[in-house]
């Protein structure tokens, strides 16, 4: 599949935010982009044209694209209801409420082939597809029934980009555990790193980049700034976002602060390589 996926360090990384500027930066290339999130755990949805319910970040990145929003972008929602349980909805049938474990055991086999279906899907209708993991890869304990990241690189057999959260602190330990942690197989498929919410003078930080490139042997493709007014909802909480200017178009502003920072030549070569037939 032609296509790239972002994954991250942990939770809250940026990976969402990450996704939908790259939507809408190829969008502006002329490429036909889709997002793609193979499950998503959230409360917060929205409904496509014939009113099936989709995670609101896929539809979002939908917008930034420039593309009608569909489930096939979002086959898989969790919506947490309490007492550890969540309402499933597969391309938008509910299921449940079930327990994770429930789910763990019940589900996975299904939720595999709804991925492959939606996959194949997208692949039918467009030249690209920006894939978002969730969490981290390197969750090791849940690696036998993943469907979320590197078994989603997998099957749709698309290189990825690991984004680190540098505001929390600790983003150069977490870049070097994610990758020793990964199967070799799934290291060799984490071609850039984007180190992301940063604070200051990125001049003052070419030590740390220096030292990740040197020590992983994968570049960094960007440093990119924080930025708190970037207007566009959160993927899974009710976090307050500061607005955009007024008459702002929200996912240009931050496409374009996003390009402004990142080596687009270098993340445009990855997904050339990769569509060329170069191993991912």
């Amino acid at each position: 599949m032609n296509g790239l996926m972002v994954v991250g360090t942990a939770s809250d990384s940026g990976k969402t935010m990450i996704c939908t500027a790259l939507c809408r930066i190829l969008a502006n290339e002329g490429v036909r982009v889709a997002p793609f999130k193979s499950q998503n755990m959230s409360r917060f949805s929205a409904k496509t044209e014939q009113g099936e319910e989709m995670s609101r970040a896929q539809y979002l990145q939908a917008e930034a694209a420039r593309t009608t929003p569909s489930v096939y972008m979002n086959p898989i929602l969790l919506k947490p209801v309490g007492l550890m349980k969540s309402e499933v909805l597969f391309f938008g049938e509910k299921f449940g409420p079930v327990t994770g474990m429930a789910y763990r055991e019940q589900f996975f086999q299904q939720a595999v082939e709804a991925i492959r279906t939606a996959l194949a899907q997208l692949a039918k209708t467009y030249d690209t597809v920006i894939i978002e993991g969730a969490g981290s890869p390197a969750e090791v304990n849940l690696n036998d029934r993943e469907i979320v990241n590197m078994r989603v690189a997998d099957i749709a057999d698309v290189p990825v980009v690991l984004v680190a959260d540098i505001d929390r602190g600790g983003a150069i330990a977490s870049i070097v555990g994610t990758l020793q942690l990964l199967a070799p197989a799934h290291r060799d498929r984490v071609k850039a790193i984007i180190i992301n919410k940063f604070h200051g003078d990125p001049a003052l930080f070419q030590e740390g980049i220096d030292f990740i490139e040197s020590y992983t042997g994968v570049p960094v493709a960007g440093i990119i700034p924080y930025k708190a007014d970037h207007g566009i909802q959160e993927e899974d909480m009710e976090r307050t976002v500061n607005p955009a200017p007024a008459g702002v178009d929200v996912y240009e502003a931050w496409a374009e602060h996003i390009k402004n920072h990142l080596d687009w030549p270098l993340i445009k070569g990855i997904m050339t390589s990769a569509r060329e037939g170069d191993p991912a």
